[in-house]
Parts: C-alpha cells; structure tokens; sequence
C-alpha cells in the first residue's frame, strides 16, 4: 500500500512541475503577444531619473537650444554638440520647467499646457537670435517644387517660347542670333550674381516679374530655367536653318509643357512610369506623357507645314509624317532629360562651378531642330528652300 502511495505521490510531484513549466510558457507568450499589441519599444523603457534629461534632451534638440555648460545635461556625451546650433534661452533655465512638466503627480492636460508654454518661451526668447534669413530663402518659402502642376508656369513657357519663334522668324539670324547672345549672358551674371551679399535685391525682382511661375530649387541655390532657354534658342538659331530652327523652339514652347501636363496627370498609372530610367535616361518620366506632348504638337505641326511654301508642293501623307515626327522629336528630346536633374559637382579639381544641369529647356529645342533638318532631308525637302507663313498657323 506505501509504495502505491509512493507511486501516485511521484505522479502528482511530475505533473505540477508539467503544469509550472506550461504556466511559464503560457505567461512569456501572452506577453509577448501584448507588446506587440501595444507597440511598446522595450529599447524606450528606461529608469525614472533618466526620464527627466531624456525629454529635455529632445526637446532642446528640436528647438535648436543652446547650452551654457552650467547644466548637468551639458555632461551628457554627445549633448553639447546638439545644443550648440543658435537660440537665446539656456537648458539650466528650462531644467526647472521640465522637472513641472514630467512630474508623475501631474494630470495630463496640464502637462501639455505647460509644453505649450515652454515652446512659447522658447520661440520667443530664440527669435531675436536667429540667423536672418536671406530674401531668397523667404522667397523660397512661397513657392512650390516640380512635383506640382503649375500652370501659369506652363501657359508663360509656351508664350516665351512662341514669341521667340516668331522673333526667329521675322528677325534676320545675323542680328537675332548676336542679340540672344547677349540676352544670355546677361542671364549668366544675374543667375552668378544674385545670391552674393549686396544683390538680394535681384531675387526680389526675379519673384516680382515672373512670381508663382518660379519654382522652389529655383530660389534654393539653382539656376532659373530662363537662363537654359535663352541659351537653348541661341544655339538652335545660330546652328540650323531659319525654318528648322523655328519649328524646333516651337517645338520647346509646346512639346516640354504639354508632356509635362500629360506625364503629371498620368503619374498613377504606373506601368507608364519609367523609374530609374537607363543610367538616367528618362528618370522618373512617364511614355504616356511622351505620347501625350507628341500629340499635343501634331496639330500645330500641320497646320504650320501645311501654310507653308515649298518648291515642289509635297504630298498630304509627307506633311502628316513630318508633322508627327516633329511632335516626337520634341517629346522624346524632353523625356531624356532626367528628373531631378543631373547636375555639375560643387567642386572640381578644388574649385568650386557654377551649379549648372542638364535642362530641357536647352535639349528640346537644339534636338528638334536637329530632327526638323533630317526628317525634310530624308522626305525630299530642302531645309533651306522653306519657307513659313509670316503667323505660322494662318
């Protein structure tokens, strides 16, 4: 009879330890599964006397808050370098606003009312002690980048680029071509010019002209796009024949907008899209927004050859296909140019370069007129016996 006992009492002893060691699980896994409900980073727990400097620590960080070294923060390695970026206030003076602040004893709204107040203070006391900011960089402030859809921008290429079209046309290159050139350089020593100490005033006058039309890179640093397209209307005027040259800054006036409209709105559909491009290529450019700038400029293309006069009247199939090649000249020479931009280092060989890109605003037109040449070339046209209707479409 004991060694039944014995027996049943070895039994019971193996299945409490079973039990126990099934407890143990069963608690580690519902802890488990309630961190990971409750998010809670374990790397943020910390003990209570290290609660205090952490919040101060952050809190100076993202007000740029200097230190005096008077406080026990400024011990804290790598503190005093995060401090040191400019302000008034000290961290000794906020020390006795962050012990009200993190006080365990404290409800919540009031805790918040007083990190109000803190900013406040802050702000205020830093405000007059702030680096000034330049004009342009206030200027920047106001404008928006190339990811939006701007319009005016759009509507003010497109006339810039058919007024300089029609100076092309009517002007003779041997007085257009010097002007433009002087246009240029005199847009090389503003763009050079207009972030240096004394010539803000140039950036004012820049925003007043031309306002929401700007674009914010343009105020950061960068060249405006005024500078590529003079330059690029230059270049085409001076190295194509007049007619080829006008139908390729028409081709800049119409094609780089219109794709660009096209490729903005289609932006979603992302079999389109072509990413990184090959090796730059068409980065970050849609072929729907190619497709859409070619068929933008068919019309007007046709319309232009078609009141044009050539030597030997062409046939209607030879004006269809020149006037769709053009359009897709000027859209393809726009969707290579990669966006962002690619851009000269700040430096080379030691010194430092003007910030200049590769803009659309200088291929389109060179490229199109370029094309506008072989494409009447291979149809039997001679580039320099056409001649335009004194306004293009009537």
């Amino acid at each position: 009879l004991s060694i039944n006992h014995l027996a049943k009492g070895e039994q019971v002893t193996i299945f409490i330890q079973q039990l126990n060691r099934n407890m143990s699980v069963f608690f580690f896994v519902n802890t488990l599964i309630l961190l990971l409900i409750t998010k809670v980073d374990c790397r943020s727990w910390r003990p209570e006397s290290q609660l205090r400097d952490a919040f101060l620590r952050d809190f100076v960080n993202s007000n740029n808050v200097p230190t005096t070294g008077s406080s026990t923060l400024s011990s804290t390695p790598g503190f005093s370098d995060d401090v040191s970026r400019g302000g008034h206030a000290t961290v000794k003076a906020l020390e006795e606003t962050v012990d009200k602040i993190t006080s365990p004893n404290q409800d919540i709204p009031k805790q918040e009312e007083n990190i109000k107040t803190l900013n406040m203070n802050v702000e205020i006391k830093s405000r007059s002690k702030r680096k000034p900011i330049s004009e342009s960089k206030k200027i920047a402030m106001k404008l928006k980048n190339r990811n939006h859809t701007n319009i005016r921008r759009k509507v003010m290429h497109a006339a810039f680029g058919v007024g300089f079209a029609l100076l092309n046309h009517f002007i003779p290159k041997g007085k257009f071509v010097p002007g433009m050139a002087v246009l240029s350089a005199a847009t090389l020593l503003m763009e050079l010019l207009r972030y240096k100490k004394g010539f803000h005033w140039m950036n004012t006058a820049l925003h007043a002209t031309l306002g929401s039309s700007l674009r914010k890179h343009e105020m950061e640093g960068k060249f405006t796009g005024s500078f590529y397209f003079f330059v690029g209307v230059t270049i085409t005027a001076a190295l194509y024949p007049t007619t080829c040259a006008t139908l390729g800054i028409l081709q800049l006036a119409l094609a780089d907008p219109s794709a660009s409209y096209f490729g903005r709105h289609t932006r979603h559909v992302y079999w389109s899209r072509i990413g990184n491009g090959l090796g730059g290529f068409g980065r970050n450019k849609g072929i729907l927004g190619f497709l859409g700038g070619a068929l933008f400029c068919f019309p007007f293309n046709y319309q232009m050859l078609s009141r044009a006069t050539f030597p030997v009247a062409p046939a209607q199939s030879s004006i269809y296909a020149a006037s769709i090649a053009l359009g897709l000249a000027g859209a393809f020479a726009d969707l290579a140019v990669p966006t962002p931009a690619l851009t000269l280092p700040n430096k080379i060989l030691g010194k430092r370069v003007p910030p200049f890109h590769v803009d659309d605003n200088f291929v389109v037109p060179i490229f199109s007129a370029y094309a506008a040449t072989h494409i009447f070339k291979r149809l039997g046209w001679d580039p320099d016996a056409i001649k335009l209707s004194k306004l293009f479409w009537l």
